[in-house]
């Protein structure tokens, strides 16, 4: 039995594993709807004028401004009807003096006219438009470039694209975008009671959970997940799997960190490099491992299926966002009142599962070893280490997943 004498801070913990977690340089080149939410490896800067030609703004009539100056509600100017376009077309003839043509909102603006008199403020008799509202000069037409001049820099490197981006990309016709990689990681479950979902469920066996949450939360917060197959309790496996995950930028091992005789990870990671932690003053999820590999970071989550999730997203996550470039991930959160006393442990930072009733903050946690302490949960609430208790009606911050 190896007992975890010392815990380390959880503050303290989530920095080595910050200082160890590096940045992906690997970049390639995607398709714009392959790279919603990736982080944009290069430049942007615009090739062409978008809209690469001036346009009408408005349904109406293009015109010469000056030719609708005096127009009002008694005294309409009377323009000559030459040509109608639509949306795609182009005008053949140009607005001469006193000429009009008739124009959709988007399509090109006809040689000669400078501004679109809105089809409100018009009557059409024949081949006759009066114009009872005047016009001046680049009213209701967007002049070439107006939204994105040519050679503009428009996207910067290291930004996160989000469908407004992917609109730009898609403005300026591009088929390629390079982004940064996004981190490799493999997620290794252990343990000789646990099957993968869809084998027979024999005595005394159960299904893995923690290799499902992780991959998810991985896939959540910019990574790719790999699932290996389940690593037995031995040395030698656990140093072989090990081996074969150092082709993957992050390694997730979960379960086998806790005290026990078949709990090889530790002898495993200090016989192959370097363990940087094991045990953290956080409630649930103490038997947390974090070691350096070969130059890889390696996390040891517990077994349990709540402190296995609940690590995920106090660790792992933080960790993996900063390898796939971005920016910490902002919860949202809201203030209530606890619905009765609840009692911490005093010195382990807590992240309690709860959800809302009637305004209350209603605790959710049952056990590390029920997955419904989070599936039952909308957010969790942080206990520092230095609170034992709290008290009911006292007003709390909930973060919601």
């Amino acid at each position: 039995m190896k007992p975890m004498k010392t815990l380390l801070d959880l503050e303290e913990g989530l920095r080595i594993v910050m200082d160890a977690a590096q940045p992906i340089e690997r970049t390639e080149h995607v398709a714009p709807l392959e790279a919603v939410g990736r982080v944009l490896a290069e430049d942007i800067c615009a090739s062409m004028d978008v809209p690469p030609f001036a346009r009408a703004a408005m349904d109406g009539y293009a015109v010469r401004a000056e030719d609708t100056f005096g127009a009002g509600n008694f005294s309409p100017k009377i323009l000559e009807l030459i040509e109608v376009i639509h949306a795609g077309e182009s005008a053949h003839r140009s607005v001469l003096p006193g000429s009009c043509i008739q124009v959709a909102t988007g399509a090109p603006m006809p040689d000669g006219a400078d501004a679109v008199v809105m089809v409100e403020d018009t009557e059409l008799d024949s081949t006759k438009v009066k114009v009872y509202k005047p016009v001046y000069p680049q009213q209701h037409a967007s002049p070439m470039g107006e939204d994105i001049p040519q050679g503009r820099l428009v996207l910067q490197r290291g930004v996160r694209l989000d469908p407004s981006k992917i609109g730009v990309l898609a403005a300026l016709g591009l088929q390629k975008v390079g982004v940064y990689q996004k981190p490799q990681v493999a997620v290794i479950p252990s343990g000789n009671e646990i099957l993968m979902p869809g084998e027979v469920l024999n005595p005394g066996k159960i299904y893995d959970i923690n290799s499902y949450t992780l991959s998810a939360l991985i896939s959540e917060n910019g990574g790719l997940p790999h699932i290996f197959p389940i690593m037995k309790d031995t040395l030698e496996s656990t140093i072989s799997t090990i081996r074969e995950a150092l082709a993957y930028d992050l390694i997730v091992l979960s379960g086998g960190s806790s005290v026990g005789e078949r709990d090889m990870m530790l002898e495993a990671v200090q016989r192959m490099g370097e363990l940087k932690f094991h045990g953290i003053a956080v409630k649930p999820g103490k038997p947390t491992m974090c070691g350096i590999v070969e130059g890889h970071l390696l996390l040891g989550m517990p077994g349990y299926p709540t402190s296995c999730l609940t690590n995920g997203y106090g660790i792992l996550a933080p960790a993996l966002r900063k390898m796939a470039r971005l920016s910490p991930r902002s919860l949202a959160s809201l203030k209530a009142p606890m619905s009765r006393r609840y009692t911490s442990t005093i010195g382990r930072h807590q992240y309690l599962p709860v959800r809302l009733d009637a305004g209350e903050v209603v605790p959710a946690f049952k056990e590390s070893g029920a997955i419904t302490s989070m599936a039952d949960a909308e957010g969790y609430i942080e206990i520092p280490a230095n609170v034992d208790l709290l008290e009911k009606g006292e007003v709390v911050a909930v973060l919601l997943f």
